[in-house]
């Protein structure tokens, strides 16, 4: 399949949006969960910050109004021609991005810098003024809190002498390496082993459209590429993936799951669809541009729950395929990788049954 556009930075709504002033639907607790004591060599678990998981994007939980799309194109949309774009699945998990790091490919997870206090006081005083946050004057250096050392921003932000220029949310979006042995990001490591430089990866069967495939990915065929981290402890796992005591992370290249026969781009066919259709049983949709613009469409744009019981995803049938003969015997017993290559090869008639017999 043709490789298709990275998410470095928030993506629009397809529709001209408003904003209604009551409580959201959106589901109270978006974050990534921690890992359990025994998970971490038997160190104290610690509590994932709030610029970690997905507050990081600007998704506080009790959110005090909604975000509704009209049934107007935006400009953006139309400028990127929407038309021709190809239509993809939008995937409910955390995102993700491999690049070089060490010397190597690395994992890197996606944090957000926020300003400090005074500054966010400052920031949102001028938004209440109905100014255009464009005009809002940031000095990059005393505003915002520091960043870890390792910490890159993402590839589409604009920078002005040198520094990254927030977004229109007063954020700064970037990467920081996933390091094996981070305890905030446990269940990004779970998904990648270094030493084989490998990751494990769900996507369409390349024989089989109809088959989803579980591999073990070289991480240099996934460089620069985004991805989403889905699983137990990410989102309140919308795809019921694994369990407390066996839990269940996966990596999603972002546009690995292409949209068949969608309906035309109008408000009521959309809703239609999503409500209708299996393959409308979906968080969203993610169209990628011509020129690498990323335009979307979320079930909450619609007035439409998410999560809900039953997705397409977690519906469909998947196979495990690994292919890693010169590794079977080099994991730790308690990793993924090793609790995937027992049961090498077998096919499951939903993804949601994959049981690890540990």
């Amino acid at each position: 399949m043709k490789r298709l556009g990275s998410v470095q930075r928030k993506m629009p709504c397809v529709f001209v949006t408003e904003v209604k002033e009551e409580p959201s639907s959106k589901r109270e607790h978006q974050e990534i969960q921690t890992c359990p004591r025994k998970e971490m060599d038997n160190s104290h678990p610690q509590h994932v910050p709030s610029f970690s998981g997905q507050h990081l994007l600007g998704k506080p939980p009790n959110q005090p109004f909604k975000v509704l799309a009209t049934e107007t194109v935006s400009h953006k949309a139309l400028d990127a021609d929407i038309y021709s774009a190809i239509p993809t699945e939008k995937v409910d998990g955390t995102c993700c991005y491999v690049t070089t790091y060490k010397d190597q490919p690395y994992l890197w997870a996606r944090l957000d810098r926020k300003p400090n206090k005074q500054a966010e006081k400052r920031f949102k005083n001028f938004l209440h003024s109905k100014e255009n946050p464009k005009e809002f004057f940031w000095n990059v250096e005393e505003d915002f809190k520091p960043a870890p050392e390792c910490w890159i921003p993402a590839k589409e932000t604009e920078q002005i002498n040198g520094n990254p220029v927030p977004d229109e949310n007063g954020h700064i979006p970037g990467w920081v390496p996933v390091e094996k042995n981070n305890k905030q990001y446990c269940w990004h490591s779970s998904v990648v082993n270094y030493e084989f430089e490998i990751a494990l990866v769900l996507k369409h069967h390349p024989d089989d459209s109809g088959l989803l495939e579980i591999s073990a990915v070289p991480l240099s065929d996934l460089l620069e590429q985004t991805l989403e981290l889905i699983g137990t402890n990410i989102n309140g796992n919308p795809y019921g993936l694994g369990s407390k005591k066996h839990p269940l992370h996966l990596l999603i290249p972002h546009g690995a799951f292409q949209i068949r026969n969608l309906p035309s781009l109008k408000h009521n066919d959309l809703v239609s669809w999503f409500e209708d259709c299996k393959e409308g049983k979906i968080e969203g949709i993610v169209w990628h541009c011509s020129d690498g613009c990323l335009i979307k469409v979320h079930r909450h744009h619609l007035g439409l729950c998410w999560p809900i019981p039953d997705t397409y995803m977690n519906s469909r049938p998947v196979i495990i395929n690994m292919n890693l003969n010169k590794c079977d015997s080099a994991f730790d017993i308690k990793c993924l990788f090793n609790h995937f290559l027992k049961i090498d090869n077998q096919k499951f008639v939903r993804l949601k049954d994959i049981i690890f017999d540990v």
